[in-house]
């Protein structure tokens, strides 16, 4: 019994529970420094934000994408619009294009 309870400790121990998703325009991103939400939006299925460096990944159907210095207020204000995919219009798309803005870098 003492076996088992150290293999299941063991297991735990690592971080075997790490998710990378492929982001258009820029490649795989390991979620570990993220915190992610789901939405119910027909358009914009996942939020996934590095506050330490203002950088936000977006699943758009089934596509991520992303967008560099966002601030915290903006990924607070889209998580609680009533459309995520009007907010993302209004007040994302082509105002963090990580082409102009600091895009942060992520060792593999």
């Amino acid at each position: 019994m003492k076996i088992i309870l150290l293999l299941i400790a063991a297991l735990f121990s690592f971080n075997s529970f790490a998710e990378s998703v492929y982001v258009k325009y820029r490649g795989t991103v390991d979620l570990g420094s993220f915190s992610c939400s789901w939405t119910q939006d027909s358009f914009v299925n996942r939020l996934c934000y590095d506050q330490n460096e203002d950088y936000i990944l977006v699943q758009l159907k089934n596509t991520y994408y992303h967008y560099c210095e966002v601030p915290k207020s903006t990924v607070s204000n889209w998580l609680n619009s009533g459309s995520k995919g009007s907010y993302y219009y209004s007040n994302i798309k082509g105002r963090h294009d990580c082409r102009v803005y600091r895009m942060p870098s992520y060792s593999s």
